[in-house]
């Protein structure tokens, strides 16, 4: 079967499906590029067909908005890759904010930006959208916040379960951006419970764990079953696995042995451009 029935029929089913154990016959970890920290070798549209000749098995993006829809449609189906992952509008990036779901002078904007994204999602055939907590507004009490996210959070689940697309969260770690709201694992559990949502689940970024909280193995053990998307990147400087303290050998088995059958974006920088640094990829297990 080619990639391009896959991309139309597997993945979707793949993205709707709850965990279940990992299947003899296929083979894990499944990596996507993230074209916005990736290939930028290249121009954007042109980094889809990058992503394919370096092997990868799929793409995302952390925001498509700024380009086509239709042009982005159109080097998908040309490279033969899903679009795994996008954001959701995360307010003024160039100026500092990454997220504005925990902002209760920003609801209107928030749930305009869900419908926004549900656009995307359903041109880009893309079944996951990421919402970035933000950083917590200066002299809002911390019982504001929390409503604030949980009630959008809610809101956005609603939105996506109706056109068939999950819903992520995703702890950011605070010495990257200092004041970020989610920060940590438990934290996002806490929130899912509270959203009360079966669409709602937990993007797990390895990166960002690694730096809050440590404990990798264990914590993805224990959370797996509300995991829907995992990222990586090595610390310190989030390079590609192996230039810094992350046994990412080790851990790959580990994922696979869980039975995680998500995708692990690489949301990393490379230290010396990309192609030159996928060695760690073509031998994942070590």
């Amino acid at each position: 079967m080619s990639r391009a029935v896959r991309y139309d029929h597997a993945l979707h089913a793949r993205l709707s499906a709850p965990h279940v154990p990992a299947k003899e016959t296929e083979t894990m970890p499944k990596f996507t590029a993230n074209l916005t920290m990736l290939f930028n070798e290249h121009d954007f549209l042109d980094r889809f067909q990058a992503a394919a000749d370096a092997g990868f098995q799929g793409v995302e993006l952390q925001f498509p908005y700024a380009f086509d829809k239709d042009a982005i449609a159109e080097r998908l189906a040309h490279s033969e890759l899903p679009l795994v992952l996008h954001n959701l509008p995360a307010g003024d990036w160039d100026a500092g904010e990454r997220g504005i779901a925990c902002d209760p002078t920003r609801v209107n904007e928030f749930q305009d930006g869900v419908g926004r994204a549900i656009e995307y999602a359903r041109a880009l055939r893309c079944g996951q959208l990421n919402c970035l907590a933000g950083i917590a507004p200066a002299g809002v009490p911390e019982e504001t916040l929390h409503t604030t996210f949980v009630d959008n959070l809610r809101f956005a689940a609603k939105e996506l379960k109706q056109t068939g697309i999950r819903l992520l969260i995703e702890p950011i770690n605070t010495c990257d951006i200092p004041g970020f709201y989610l920060s940590r694992s438990n934290q996002a559990i806490d929130i899912i419970e509270a959203v009360g949502s079966d669409n709602l689940f937990l993007q797990y970024d390895i990166y960002h764990a690694q730096r809050m909280e440590g404990e990798l193995a264990n914590t993805i053990a224990r959370h797996l079953p509300k995991i829907a998307h995992m990222q990586i990147a090595d610390n310190p400087g989030r390079h590609e696995p192996g230039t810094g303290e992350i046994n990412f050998a080790w851990l790959f088995r580990h994922i696979d042995d869980l039975g995680y059958q998500g995708w692990i974006g690489c949301e990393y920088k490379p230290a010396a451009g990309t192609t030159e640094g996928l060695g760690w990829m073509r031998a994942p297990a070590g």
